[in-house]
């Protein structure tokens, strides 16, 4: 019992490690919000709020409560 309940604070502090980068350090499109000449919110690069090399430590999070909470059913 004690391991589901560590896996399921690995995965929710995970998650919440992953979504404090993009949004509360940055914004999630990237660049500026409007140019002068263009018309449109789109970003300049899809998706370049999140990142693998700053947010390795939260997918280390989930994988590890992923796996205690495996280890907690199996037991």
């Amino acid at each position: 019992m004690t391991l589901i309940w560590l896996g399921v604070l690995l995965v929710f502090g995970g998650v919440l490690q992953m979504a404090y980068q993009p949004i509360w350090r940055g914004r999630l499109s990237g660049g500026r919000w409007l140019r002068s000449g263009r018309g449109t919110l789109e970003p300049e690069r899809p998706a370049s709020g999140f990142g693998i090399k700053s947010n390795w430590p939260g997918l280390v999070m989930v994988a590890l409560g992923g796996a205690f909470l495996l280890a907690g059913v199996a037991i």
